[in-house]
């Protein structure tokens, strides 16, 4: 029966004179990009199982040798027969060392057993009695967490979904929850690798790693500058002019703060080590923008006062302009 003739140099993206080394490289780099835990898109596993094909017979000596038999003049997607006697011909399926290949499920294309023969899948679904491990995919999710969590820490759970190869070396989808530590003084947008926590390795390969990018929720009084946070606290006029002790809100109580006679609206005043924790004993800081407020409604002795100071103050606060 005529099969498609199939490149397997091109499919690697290798020379035909490219070394084992070469060709391991290659394969490794390509297999990693369509895993279809990783890839998914539509034509990841079909591509994946391509690549798989081709590193079984350009990764094996003889195998490779048969092949290149054939000749570089044939094309791809050209009617193939091999050469009388060729039916004869049987190869047993190379044992992959630890880490080298990547499972794939589904029979091999007609062309490779048109050349190769037929083999027969081992009971449970395995590959042709052939030992494929794999390091397991690596996941990738978002947490969202408050101020508060990237202050004190916290506990979260974080849902993954996605496939996996299950024990018949079939994908299929999965869901889990997956809880994770969040430490104290975690900024925005910080990334974390959580070691073995993602995707479970084939063939007795090691298990995946999770990226979580955590993301700090806006508060309605805070604002995160890095470590440092900063938060605007009004004070009427005459706190400002005559210099007052305030009581200020902290991510995990209050604290007075000390406004000095002359303060200016938007002046910042810092509250040292009220930030978010860093690495051993130091925090940020708080800083807070002072905004000076008036009051909308005067009662009669009060608008009194500011008639007698507008009459008698010298002050301009548009002299430099």
């Amino acid at each position: 029966m005529a099969a498609k003739y199939k490149d397997y140099y091109q499919v690697l993206g290798v020379n035909r004179t490219a070394t084992p080394e070469e060709i391991k490289k290659a394969y490794r780099k390509a297999a990693r990009k369509f895993h279809p835990d990783i890839n998914q898109s539509p034509e990841a596993e079909e591509k994946f199982k391509e690549l798989n094909e081709a590193n079984e017979v350009l990764g094996d000596p003889e195998k490779r040798k048969l092949y290149d038999q054939l000749g570089p003049d044939w094309k791809a997607g050209q009617d193939f027969k091999p050469p009388p006697g060729w039916e004869d011909v049987r190869f047993e399926y190379r044992t992959a060392t630890p880490g080298e290949s990547f499972h794939f499920e589904g029979d091999f294309s007609d062309f490779f057993e048109s050349i190769f023969g037929r083999g027969r899948r081992p009971p449970h679904g395995g590959v042709r009695g052939t030992t494929w491990t794999m390091r397991g995919p690596d996941y990738e999710a978002d947490v969202n967490i408050s101020l508060k969590d990237a202050y004190h820490g916290a506990h979260k759970t974080v849902n993954l979904q996605g496939r996996e190869i299950d024990e018949r070396g079939e994908f299929r989808p999965f869901t889990r929850d997956l809880k994770v530590r969040i430490p104290a003084g975690t900024k925005d947008g910080t990334r974390m690798r959580l070691a073995g926590k993602g995707g479970a390795g084939t063939g007795g390969g090691p298990p995946g790693d999770l990226h979580l990018k955590v993301y700090i929720e806006p508060d309605s009084r805070f604002r995160l500058n890095g470590h440092d946070i900063e938060m605007e606290i009004p004070v009427s006029a005459w706190e400002a002019a005559l210099g007052a002790t305030v009581e200020v809100p902290l991510v995990d109580g209050r604290a007075s703060l000390k406004i000095p006679p002359g303060t200016q609206s938007g002046q910042r005043l810092r509250l040292r080590g009220k930030g978010l924790p860093r690495k051993g004993d130091s925090r940020g800081d708080l800083y807070v923008v002072i905004k000076i407020v008036v009051p909308k409604d005067l009662e009669p002795r009060e608008k009194e006062i500011f008639e007698e100071m507008a009459r008698i103050s010298k002050f301009d606060p548009r002299k430099n302009i």
